[in-house]
């Protein structure tokens, strides 16, 4: 702008010149160099001012040596500064689509990762950041793009292909947050979030994903009819158990006389109803036949 307002200022003072000896017409010639004049001195003090916009913080140079940052606000300048600002507004590194990050997983498969990383500039670290990156644009291009398709690929290298499609993927996502901010941090940005969108198998591995899932599924359900055969093998014994003492305790109480006087006892209420002839009780000694006339005859 310094240096155009400079040419703009030769030019009315040309005209001005060119005036006073004739060689122009004069109206033409006044006018014109008077508006050329007041352009080129607007532009002028222009260049000894600047404003840095809200959200913003601005980076002065000086023929090469870098001076400390702007807050918003006028500022006064050398016409030979050069300002290059930063955005301090938060900003989306948005990885899909054709940015869609490849990774292999620790066997091996390939995974298509799609995330957001959400991040901001530091307004106190902006003048490292400028020291690093040279300008606005080039901080997401040249450190939190390059640096976040780093830590995906080698974050999802130390899980196996399930873990990184399903299982794990919401450890994964805390993992990656933490290294990133963790590296971008000391240079002055801010990570305030990585959002973990989506992850997609190749064709080769969602096969072979689908058959460890058939596999697993499989397994357990073997496991499972294994617990229940051993659940019912229990119940059998337990009950095979309870039998054989209960038949123990009615063998080991059931003497020839108690035998003997049930047997009067069936033979009394029998014969209430109905004659009941000779049959025996009990063997033995005592086991003579009992003759019940229940009718008289």
């Amino acid at each position: 702008m310094f240096y155009f307002s400079v040419l703009l200022l030769i030019a009315a003072v040309t005209l001005l010149v060119l005036k006073r000896r004739s060689i122009v017409d004069f109206r033409f010639a006044t006018l014109t160099g008077l508006l050329v004049g007041g352009v080129g001195l607007l532009f002028a003090l222009g260049s000894f001012s600047y404003v840095v916009e809200p959200y913003e913080v601005g980076v002065p140079t000086t023929l090469g040596s870098v001076g400390d940052t702007w807050q918003p606000g006028l500022h006064l300048k050398s016409p030979l500064t050069e300002v290059t600002t930063f955005s301090t507004r938060p900003s989306d590194l948005n990885l899909t689509g054709d940015d869609t990050v490849e990774v292999r997983s620790s066997e091996g498969g390939v995974l298509y990762v799609d995330l957001t990383v959400k991040w901001a500039i530091d307004p106190d670290r902006t003048l490292a950041l400028y020291k690093l990156s040279g300008s606005a644009a080039n901080v997401q291009q040249r450190l939190v793009l390059p640096d976040t398709r780093e830590i995906v690929r080698n974050v999802f290298a130390k899980h196996t292909s399930v873990e990184g499609y399903a299982s794990q993927r919401e450890a994964i996502s805390t993992e990656m947050e933490k290294l990133i901010t963790d590296r971008l941090s000391p240079r002055g940005i801010v990570v305030n979030s990585v959002n973990l969108r989506n992850v997609k198998p190749s064709e080769v591995l969602q096969k072979a994903i689908d058959q460890k899932i058939q596999q697993d599924q499989a397994t357990q359900q073997a496991e499972a009819a294994v617990l229940t055969a051993k659940a019912e093998a229990e119940k059998r014994r337990i009950e095979a158990e309870s039998t054989a003492a209960a038949n123990t305790t009615i063998a080991n109480s059931l003497t020839d006389r108690i035998l003997q006087s049930q047997c009067y006892e069936a033979f009394r209420a029998a014969a209430e109803k109905n004659p009941v002839y000779a049959s025996p009780c009990g063997s033995g000694q005592g086991g003579a036949p009992v003759i019940v006339d229940g009718s008289k005859r």
